[in-house]
């Protein structure tokens, strides 16, 4: 489903997918963030054939106006979890917020792994 807002100069439509990718690359440029992880079957099958994925390990829900992400991440060993999962927050809802004019109103950090 695609978010819709309203202004003077008429109606913008933000694809789903577009805001996958926008976190996805976000998320990649935080400090402690090693790779994301494929988060659907469609993401596993895209990694299968190699193809370049930015929404990959990303799953965005939308209801309304408001946007509803779940990240799938590795960190880097030796960083506190807490500090790198709350800097990817700010950062993400920061760019998404700015992107589309939107709310973000929930960003659900899953750790899948660490690595050296």
């Amino acid at each position: 489903m695609a978010l819709k807002t309203r202004n003077s100069y008429g109606t913008i439509t933000v694809s789903e997918d577009v805001i996958a990718s926008l976190a996805g690359h976000l998320a990649m440029e935080c400090y402690g963030i090693v790779d994301k992880v494929p988060s659907s079957f469609s993401d596993t099958l895209s990694d299968l054939f190699k193809r370049s994925n930015k929404s990959r390990g990303v799953r965005v829900m939308t209801k309304g106006d408001r946007i509803y992400l779940d990240l799938f991440v590795v960190f880097k060993f030796g960083l506190p979890i807490s500090a790198v999962a709350s800097s990817l927050k700010s950062t993400v809802k920061y760019g998404i917020e700015h992107f589309t004019g939107m709310i973000v109103s929930e960003i659900n950090v899953h750790v899948v792994g660490v690595k050296l």
